[in-house]
Formats: structure tokens, C-alpha cells, sequence
């Protein structure tokens, strides 16, 4: 591999197969501000400058100082300020604005460096080696060091934290801090997909040593003032942010709201700036009120869980009768106002290793109705549990509910509250929902398809899937490994326990008088939620 022993960076003009084509091999070296390899990086990303680029264009006329308040639904008393642990909205509006990370997703959700200046393996990919920026401070002044990182991974593997499935050949023992800037994991064996498993919030937002999550400190754009969960929270300007005169905000507050109406009560009113995660039902109504919208495609995705351990799941034949009930062209229409991407039961549509060769599912009565009749399961009836945790869900479960009538499926809806939702019950409802952020392919799996995945919603628990998944870790070979990654899907969508009839969409909206917020492909609202633009009139 050459070009990469000599531990050159590599360049932004590499093609995408390029990179994963080197990455694959040996020494996968990650210049600083570089995409991964990715082209295009001018500019900010995500809402993220990177070191030395110069300002949007809106940056010319920004204004230091002022308030914003964002609204969002899906809070609870689950609630929680330690961004390797968030699972709800707010927690995943609130996460970036008090911590960055090594490694993020930009606007078209690719990887990119933020914390990381450069990160490498050897040649085998036993090793992988993260130097973490100079002149970085935490919001207490201590200096943010590989200590810290180090300490972040531990932390995140020991205490079987969101991400620990993420690094499970990560081996703590050695591994070590080189020096004050530099850290190196050692691993249990070829580590191929180390660099997707860090990007997102919980996966390597990083935490100084002895981290109180009562007294949350971080690096980002923004200090933590006051925190009640499912109510407010929060939080003041960094003014010693690593990125030069950013933020512009003086101040930022979160606010929790119980649904999607009680939210854009509050932005028509003036009590809030900026809604997150709205309904596609209320977008036109704001537009025609004046208001700022965001609709893009987005990568989020709010699957129906078929816990395929439980009957009527057990019986795969349920499972595909069940997907065929759907009529993903009318949900998308009627819940998303046409809005997000065409769902196909998979996951991670942005990536690479997405098979979009895998033919379209279609609403099809007759064949869901053989299939029930196949399995003794004529005339089911079934409670899907929903709550108002996310934009869509109870809209999308009430759709469902009707379409499942004309297959002979009576689908009665149990409505609670986000609160019960979260609580002792989640992940093991026989029928439910869930909400998930865009992660690459490889950390979706490890937090949602393995048997000791702790977010996983269907009791997934295949042994040909799992022997696949470990191959892939282990393999070096980027197209042996993408062919890897195609057989993998092929099981989950003749057999998995998702329905995922749409991509869910962004859609956010604000008052006119704020300004420097932008769109992502990941699904996250408003700058990728860190706010480091973002400034009002």
C-alpha cells in the first residue's frame, strides 16, 4: 500500500473507493481537517469550521451575543447531560453543544476530524494511533490531553456505555498514552472499522478524567448552566473555544415539550426561537406563517421492532407479512407530507456499503395475507406501542394500524407517554417503535444487531449475521468487505425484525431573526445540533 507505510496523509482529492480501498490496507493515516479522503471539504461542515478555513458567507455580517431557545419533544426523566449515554431527543440536541468529539459526521454524513488531528493504524490494523489537537481546554481550563482519551475509552468499554459494542476489539490492557498528545489502542485483532465506530456523539465525545456527569464538563461550544430533565436546560457561551470567536451565542436553552403541537404553540408565540424535530403536518403551517424551515433528506430512521423471540414474531413468515402490509409511498405521504427517503428495511443509507441493489419492498395484501395464513396466524391482532418521542412515531403507527386492516390484522395502539416509554419496558415490547440517529453501518450494527448490543430493539440474535459482522472486523479488504457487508444485509432483509418504511426527513423550523443555521443528511437539526454558527438579529 503505498503511499500509506511512509505515513503520508491522505489527500482530499482521493475518491471515496479510493480511500476505503487504503483504508482497508495497511496504515489508514487520517490527515488533519481531511474528510477521511473524502472530496469537498471547503468550508464549514456540520456546522464546524475546521482549523484555518475561512468563514461562510453568512459569517460576514453575524452578530456576537443574544439568546436561543429550542424546542423538542421526546424528553423524559431519563434525561441525561453525559453525551456517551444520550438516547432522547433533547439529549441529542443538548450532547454537542457541551462536548465535541474525535470524529463526526458532517452534512452529508461522512466522517471528519474534530478533536482527532490525525489518526493511523498499522500495518495489519492491530493498532490504531489518535493524536488529539494542541491548545484544546475543557470548560473547567484544564488542558484536554490523551489522558483523556484514553480515559473516555475506558470509561465507555467498562462501563458497557451506548458505543462499548463499538469497540469490543479495542483491548484496554494495551493500550496506552504515548505521549501528552498521542494515544495507542492496541487490539484483540484486525480492527478494519475503528474509525466508523468513533463517528458520533456517543461514540467518541471526549471526557476529562474523573468526569461527573452532575457537573458536566466538556470541550464544546458551550458550558453547562442548569439541567431538569424532561422540563430544561441550559447553557452559556465557552469564550476560550478552541475555534477562534466561536460560538456567537451568548446563551442556549433546550426546551423539553410533551408533543409536536405544544411546540409550535410556543415558536408562533415567541417563547421559543427554533423547534427541532417537527411534524411534517405542522412545516406547512409555520411556512405559511413566516416562520424559517429545514426539510432535507435525513438519515434518521424510526423502525417498527418485531421482537423476533416473542410470538407472533417468532415465525418469520410474520415478520415478512408484516413488511408487506406496508404502504411506504402512502406513510411517506401522509406522515412525512412526501418528505425522507423511501424505506427498505435497512439501515445507514448514506454509507457506502449500502446495498441499493436489494429490490424495493411494496405494500403487497395478498402475499402478507398467504404468508399469515402460512403461519396460523389469520385474523392476528396485536397492541404496537407508541409515544410522542419523535416526530412521526404515533402518526406512522396509526397509519400502520389502518394499512394492517386490509391484511386482516387488527393493530390496537398503545399510546404513553415518553417517560413509560423509555422506562423498564424498552427494548422489550413485543411490537413497538424506536428512534435512531444516523451512524455509519458498522456501529449501527454493533449497537443494534448483536446479541450483546445493548439498543437491541428486535432480539436480533442470527449466528450466521454475528460470524459475518466478526469477519468483517477482520477484514483489511475494502470490496471483500463490502461484499461482506451486501450478505449481511441480504439476512436482514429476509429475515430481520425491522420495518423501516422511510428515512425520516429533517425538519426543523425557526423565527426570522435567526440566522447561521443549516441542513444535514444525518437527520440532526440545526448544525448538527452544536449551535457553532448559529446567531440571532
Amino acid at each position: 500500500m503505498s503511499g500509506l507505510d511512509d505515513g503520508s496523509a491522505i489527500s482530499n482529492d482521493l475518491s471515496r473507493r479510493e480511500f476505503l480501498r487504503r483504508a482497508g490496507g495497511a496504515a489508514a493515516l487520517v490527515g488533519s481537517g481531511a474528510l477521511l479522503g473524502l472530496p469537498g471539504v471547503a468550508g464549514a461542515v456540520d456546522g464546524r469550521r475546521p482549523a484555518g478555513a475561512g468563514a461562510l458567507p453568512e459569517e460576514a455580517k453575524a452578530k456576537r451575543g443574544g439568546t436561543l431557545s429550542i424546542g423538542c419533544t421526546g424528553g423524559s426523566s431519563a434525561d441525561s447531560l453525559n453525551a456517551l449515554t444520550e438516547s432522547d431527543n433533547p439529549d441529542i440536541v443538548r450532547a454537542p453543544l457541551l462536548f465535541d468529539t474525535l470524529v463526526t459526521l458532517d452534512a452529508v454524513a461522512q466522517p471528519q476530524l474534530v478533536l482527532a488531528e490525525e489518526i493511523s493504524s498499522n500495518k495489519d490494523a492491530t493498532e490504531w494511533t489518535v493524536r488529539v489537537r494542541k491548545g484544546v481546554t475543557f470548560h473547567n481550563g484544564k488542558p484536554l490531553t490523551a489522558e483523556d482519551v484514553l480515559y473516555t475509552f475506558s470509561e465507555i468499554i467498562t462501563k458497557t456505555w451506548d458505543a462499548a459494542p463499538n469497540y469490543t476489539l479495542i483491548d484496554l490492557k494495551s493500550s496506552k498514552v504515548v505521549d501528552r498528545y498521542t494515544v495507542r489502542f492496541g487490539c484483540h485483532s484486525p480492527f478494519s472499522t475503528f474509525i466508523e465506530g468513533m463517528a458520533g456523539i456517543n461514540a467518541s465525545a471526549v471526557i476529562p478524567v474523573g468526569f461527573n456527569p452532575l457537573k458536566p464538563v466538556g470541550t464544546g461550544p458551550f458550558r453547562y448552566k442548569s439541567f431538569t430533565p424532561a422540563v430544561q436546560s441550559t447553557f452559556v457561551r465557552n469564550d476560550d473555544y478552541w475555534q477562534s470567536g466561536l460560538p456567537y451565542l451568548d446563551e442556549v436553552s433546550v426546551v423539553d415539550f410533551a408533543d409536536d403541537p405544544s411546540q409550535v404553540d410556543a415558536l408562533q408565540s415567541g417563547s421559543i426561537d427554533a423547534a427541532a424535530f417537527v411534524e411534517a403536518e405542522s412545516i406547512k403551517e409555520l411556512k405559511s406563517d413566516g416562520f424559517e424551515t429545514i426539510t432535507s433528506p435525513g438519515g434518521y430512521w424510526n423502525p417498527f421492532t418485531m421482537l423476533v423471540d416473542k410470538p407472533p414474531f417468532t415465525d418469520v413468515r410474520v415478520r415478512q407479512a408484516f413488511r408487506l402490509i406496508v404502504d411506504r409511498e402512502q406513510m411517506r405521504s401522509l406522515v412525512y407530507e412526501g418528505y425522507g427517503a423511501i424505506g427498505n428495511d435497512l439501515f445507514a443509507i448514506w454509507d457506502a456499503e449500502y446495498d441499493h441493489a436489494l429490490p424495493q419492498r411494496h405494500q403487497d395484501i395478498d402475499q402478507a395475507k398467504h404468508l399469515l395464513k402460512k403461519a396460523g396466524r389469520e385474523d392476528l391482532s396485536i397492541t404496537l406501542v407508541t409515544s410522542n418521542v419523535s416526530a412521526g412515531f404515533v402518526a406512522s403507527a396509526t397509519v400502520f394500524a389502518q394499512q394492517a386492516k386490509a391484511a386482516g390484522v387488527n393493530v390496537a395502539l398503545s399510546n404513553i407517554s415518553p417517560t413509560a416509554f423509555f422506562g423498564p419496558d424498552y427494548l422489550h415490547r413485543t411490537f413497538s417503535q424506536d428512534t435512531w440517529s444516523y451512524l455509519p453501518y458498522w456501529p449501527t450494527i454493533a449497537q443494534a444487531m448483536l446479541p450483546w448490543s445493548d439498543y437491541n430493539d428486535t432480539h436480533w440474535d442470527d449466528s450466521k449475521y454475528t460470524s459475518l459482522y466478526q469477519e468483517a472486523l477482520k477484514t483489511l479488504d475494502a470490496t471483500k468487505r463490502k461484499e461482506i457487508a451486501f450478505e449481511m444485509q441480504v439476512i436482514q432483509y429476509d429475515s430481520g425484525g425491522y420495518i423501516i418504511p422511510v428515512m425520516v426527513p429533517n425538519l426543523s423550523a425557526y423565527a426570522s431573526h435567526v440566522h447561521g443555521l443549516t441542513a444535514s443528511k444525518t437527520g440532526q437539526p440545526f448544525n448538527g445540533s452544536n449551535l457553532l454558527t448559529a446567531w440571532v438579529s
